[in-house]
C-alpha cells in the first residue's frame, strides 16, 4: 500500500485538498482509462516546462508576453497590483478592467518569511519608474486581510509621487447583501469606503 499512500499525499499537496478529497482524485486516476491519466501527467509536464512568467507583468504564460500585456486595446496607463495569478482571472472574469496587471506572486508576511525581496516588487517599481512615463495610475487590489492591506500600504509608500495616482479596490459590503447577515468589520469597512453619490 506504499504506492497508494503515497499517491494519496501527493494529491493532499494541493491547496485546499483534504485526506478525503485527495483519496477521490487518486480512485478517479486509478479508474480512468489509460488514455486519460496519460493525458494528465502530459499535461503536467508540457506545463513545467512550457509555462513561466511573463516578462511585463508576471502572470503566468506561456509566450514572453502574456496575451493581456500584449492587447493593444488594454489601457496602458492603468495598471492592477494583485496577488497571485488567480487574481487576474477572477478580475478578467468581472469584465470590469481594461487596464494592464502586476502579479507580485504572494504579499508581505513576516511571520512566513516573505518579506518584499520574496515578491515582484523590484519589477514592479521598476515598470512605475519607466522614464517612458506611460503608468499614471496604479490600483492596488491586493486582499482585505491584514498581510494584503500591509501590502497595498509598503506598495503604497514605495511607489508615491506626485503625478502618479494610487487607489485602493473598494471593500465592503457585497452586491446583494443582506445588512443583518455582514459582519462589525466588512460593514465598518463599507462605512470609511463610502463614496458621494
Amino acid at each position: 500500500m506504499k504506492t497508494w499512500e503515497r499517491l494519496i499525499a501527493s494529491f493532499k499537496r494541493f491547496p485546499g485538498i483534504g485526506p478525503k478529497q485527495a483519496e477521490r482524485m487518486a480512485l478517479h486516476l486509478l479508474r480512468a482509462p489509460s488514455a486519460e491519466a496519460d493525458d494528465l501527467l502530459a499535461s503536467i509536464k508540457e506545463a513545467r516546462a512550457k509555462i513561466r512568467t511573463c516578462s511585463c507583468c508576471c502572470n503566468f504564460t506561456d509566450r514572453e508576453v502574456c496575451a493581456i500585456c500584449s492587447d493593444p486595446g488594454r489601457d496602458q496607463e492603468v495598471l492592477c497590483v494583485v496577488e497571485d495569478p488567480q487574481d487576474v482571472a477572477a478580475i478578467e472574469r468581472s469584465r470590469s478592467y481594461r487596464g494592464l496587471y502586476h502579479v507580485l506572486h504572494g504579499r508581505l508576511s513576516p511571520l512566513d518569511g516573505m518579506g518584499p525581496e520574496r515578491l515582484r516588487v523590484r519589477e514592479l517599481a521598476d515598470r512605475v519608474r519607466d522614464p517612458s512615463g506611460a503608468v499614471r495610475e496604479v490600483v492596488l487590489a491586493t486582499d482585505a486581510d491584514t498581510e494584503g492591506e500591509a501590502t497595498a500600504l509598503y506598495l503604497a509608500q514605495l511607489l508615491r509621487r506626485p503625478e502618479l495616482k494610487m487607489s485602493r479596490i473598494a471593500q465592503g459590503v457585497p452586491l446583494g447583501g443582506d445588512l443583518d447577515y455582514i459582519d462589525e468589520r466588512t460593514l465598518g469597512q463599507a462605512m470609511s469606503c463610502r463614496r458621494e453619490l
